[in-house]
């Protein structure tokens, strides 16, 4: 355990890095607030902090600079979750007013708002569809061997899909199929879209296989596909980790490989907000880093998961402060008098 003392001087220490990126003395945390002691103590504090693992000292500097098990701490036990502005409240508010029909678009707008407040990446997938009930079906003909089908669930979740067939269709066959799929469907879970129902399709209809089969397989397809939506793609190359190559590079590799990134999202979720400091990430692509991610909810209602990427380095108060206050809003539990 840090007594008092020591947790005020590592607060200080990790705060004052996360603004500078540079080591930090003795001298540049002393007036701190809870730190009225003088230069040779907080040398000593910092010495023990080390000692202890909480802090790392840079071959070339005599400040130190946080640890992993430095930042953990922080996030569990020093971490202040108030660090959001007026400003920053009243544009949250302004965003997430916007009318939105679909979950994508709120988890977009969500996704997009965290990026441009925080000046981190962001990468957000909507709700596991496992568990989802369908509402309705809808095919619409495009041409006399193409058609469209969009399903939609409970969530409010749409998914869309076309389809193309070997033989010709005509408009009295999709009334026909859209009839008998929402007769079938509707009010089940969207995992039933499976091979079973494609024998009890052709039967009923008398249907060729060449006509449902593409039908079941396209929206199997569509809706098992993770949708991932990205934004402030380059923002963190503007900062000074990502000086070094190597690290700018495996950061853009990590962008491209969809499979990692919803991986990453779909880690441990025993918590509304869950964060992964560097070598705590399951992929050692990760590990350089640091992801924040957020489960974020209207009421019961599952609307996905936003992920953070940023330096080990992040503001973490920052990004779980705005998160916060989004899912606020987002459930209209904001009593904020100052909006």
């Amino acid at each position: 355990m840090l007594d008092e003392r020591k947790k005020r001087v590592l607060q200080a220490i990790v705060e004052e890095y996360i603004q500078t990126a540079e080591p930090v003395s003795s001298n540049a945390i002393m007036n701190c607030e809870g730190l009225e002691c003088s230069s040779a103590t907080i040398r000593n504090e910092m010495a023990e902090l080390e000692k202890m693992g909480y802090l790392e000292k840079p071959h070339t500097s005599a400040g130190r600079v946080p640890s992993a098990k430095g930042y953990r701490y922080y996030v569990d036990e020093l971490l202040q979750e108030d660090k959001i502005t007026l400003e920053e409240i009243k544009y949250i508010s302004e965003k997430l007013e916007n009318k939105v029909n679909q979950i994508e678009e709120i988890t977009q707008i969500a996704s997009s708002t965290i990026s441009e407040i925080t000046h981190y990446t962001t990468v957000a997938i909507g709700p596991s569809t496992n568990e989802q009930i369908i509402e309705n079906i809808k095919f619409v003909l495009l041409n006399s061997r193409m058609m469209m089908a969009v399903i939609l669930t409970d969530t409010g979740l749409v998914k869309e899909t076309i389809i193309k067939f070997d033989e010709d269709i005509t408009e009295n066959q999709v009334q026909t199929l859209s009839y008998m799929f929402n007769n079938k469907l509707k009010g089940q879970p969207i995992t039933k879209i499976d091979k079973p129902l494609e024998k009890y399709l052709v039967d009923e209809m008398s249907y060729s296989v060449n006509l449902i089969k593409p039908i079941i397989e396209q929206m199997k397809k569509v809706v098992e596909e993770e949708s991932i939506h990205l934004e402030g793609a380059t923002k963190l190359l503007e900062l000074p980790e990502f000086n070094s190559l190597e690290v700018a590079k495996n950061f853009v590799n990590i962008l491209d490989e969809k499979e990692l990134m919803a991986d990453m999202l779909n880690t441990g979720f025993a918590q509304d907000i869950n964060v992964y400091i560097g070598e705590e990430n399951e992929k050692e692509e990760l590990k350089d880093f640091s992801i924040v991610t957020f489960k974020h909810r209207i009421g019961n209602k599952d609307l996905g998961t936003i992920g953070i990427i940023g330096p080990k380095r992040m503001d973490y108060a920052k990004v779980i402060s705005v998160m916060k206050y989004i899912s606020k809003k987002l459930n209209g539990n904001d009593n904020n008098k100052s909006e």
